[in-house]
């Protein structure tokens, strides 16, 4: 059974198609105004929305891009007694499923509905099964340090806020992010990273915010930019710190306004996305020599978590040690290899500036060189930087 609005100015439309479609086994929900509709759309869970395009107060068309801000993956169906080819192709470029003109066609109106509600299904069980693919890791330790990332996740991460992660390299910036997204409402829409670091400044503003065709030499067709590819999600910009001035006064553009406007072009886009950022860069030190907007910094600074180094939670290492090596021999195709206690104390004892990446990188050493058991001696012999 589906819920659908209906939203038409005309009482006789709305009346008879809530009894039309609560025959077909539907829950309907009646609004005679766009402002009404928009209302009971927020307060309730929608599977489909049927909107009349003329209407007084807020015609249908503002309607269904308020509707495509709020919940892009509810198919909207445009009806209209008043309709035309420029008015249905103008309905179906702002995100409608379908346009139907009145009088309107029974059949087609339910075989519509039912081939919507197909598609809207397909579409939440990809993104389950993506979901459990690419199943975020685990957040391991229990530490104070990381129950105090933890605990703020959980309470940061309903909420639709901008997140700053700090950390050195190696900590697990990224994996916060990740947990910030799945533990939000956005959860099942993208999550998109983008490594400013990685990618030259003459080409983050449109790989950020897209290009149309002919914007640039390499330019031979139009691109959607990162910030489009994660509407109704959430951007993460990981290693922010490295981005060009230029860049960082577009990024500032689309948290105040919530719009961007792609390379080559002076349209706006409306975008609804959480942004997360990460540094490994001390970013009051940067405003101070001038490479980062203060302005900016206080927009991505809602909320500061700071993932603690690996020899600030040298606690861990146990569970670290215990889940790496689960998940390494798994990977691996071999039996799980046993660290005796002097192996995990020799672990504790070395200073692990790169964190958790080099902290893997040694176990996966260790369990690859390593035949039976492993002792302290093998954790000397193996873990130095010098090993070989």
């Amino acid at each position: 059974m589906s819920k659908i609005l209906v939203i038409d100015d005309q009482k006789s439309i709305r009346n008879t198609l809530k009894e039309i479609l609560e025959y077909e086994g539907n829950e309907v929900v009646l609004a005679e105004t766009g402002t009404i509709g928009l209302e009971l759309f927020d307060a309730d869970k929608i599977d489909i929305v049927l909107c009349d395009i003329k209407m007084p107060e807020m015609d249908g068309i503002e309607v269904l891009q308020k509707l495509m801000e709020k919940c892009p993956e509810v198919p909207v169906i445009m009806i209209s007694g008043h309709g035309n080819v420029d008015t249905a192709v103008d309905a179906i470029k702002k995100g409608a499923y379908d346009f139907i003109e009145k009088p309107l066609d029974l059949n087609r109106l339910l075989v519509t509905i039912r081939n919507a509600v197909e598609r809207k299904d397909l579409v939440t069980e990809t993104r389950v099964l993506r979901r459990k693919v690419t199943k975020t890791t685990e957040m391991v330790g229990q530490s104070a340090a990381i129950m105090a990332v933890k605990e703020m996740i959980d309470k940061v991460a309903p909420t639709d806020a901008r997140v700053l992660i700090t950390g050195s390299n190696g900590t697990g910036k990224e994996l916060v992010a990740r947990w910030l997204h799945e533990k939000s409402n956005r959860s099942e829409m993208p999550f998109i990273e983008v490594n400013c670091a990685a990618i030259p400044s003459e080409l983050i503003e449109s790989e950020l915010f897209g290009h149309e065709k002919g914007a640039f030499t390499s330019a031979i067709k139009q691109r959607k930019g990162k910030f489009e590819q994660a509407d109704g999600g959430t951007i993460f910009l990981d290693e922010i710190g490295d981005m060009s001035l230029a860049a960082q006064a577009k990024v500032l553009r689309a948290l105040q306004e919530n719009v961007i406007s792609r390379v080559g072009s002076d349209k706006d886009i409306r975008v609804n996305v959480r942004v997360l950022a990460a540094t490994n860069k001390n970013l009051q030190e940067e405003i101070r020599k001038g490479n980062f907007r203060e302005d900016l910094y206080h927009r991505l600074s809602v909320i500061l978590i700071h993932v603690p180094s690996l020899n600030d939670r040298k606690e861990d290492i146990q569970l670290l040690t215990d889940y790496f090596n689960k998940l390494i021999c798994e990977e691996l195709g071999i039996p799980e290899k046993e660290f005796d206690n002097s192996a995990v104390r020799a672990l504790q004892e070395i200073s692990w500036t790169g964190n958790i990446r080099e902290f893997r990188n040694v176990v996966e050493r260790l369990i690859i060189l390593c035949a039976g058991t492993i002792t302290a001696k093998e954790v000397k012999a193996y873990a130095s930087p010098v090993w070989q």
